[in-house]
């Protein structure tokens, strides 16, 4: 696979990466009108995120795609298990 396609394969999955966790929005709105989820997976997925991203950020060739991939995870998880639980 070309540089170009690996590239553009590399963003392909950073968007959908992104789409999952925009994908707490509606539970974040359940949350909040009193039809609570489990906080334990949106709090492993900022777990996750913090990983990631801090493994993306502190490589020596910085991964951009895998840190943009993982970022929203770290806010949204937060958001979404902060709100189950209050």
């Amino acid at each position: 696979m070309s540089e170009k396609s690996l590239a553009v394969f590399g963003w392909v999955g950073t968007t959908i990466s992104v789409l999952m966790y925009v994908s707490y929005i509606p539970q974040i709105m359940n949350n909040l009108h009193g039809v609570k989820g489990s906080p334990v997976q949106p709090f492993v997925a900022a777990i996750n995120g913090v990983i990631w991203v801090s493994y993306a950020l502190l490589k020596e060739k910085k991964d951009f795609p895998l840190a943009a991939a993982n970022a929203p995870g770290i806010i949204f998880g937060l958001i979404t298990g902060i709100t189950a639980i209050l």
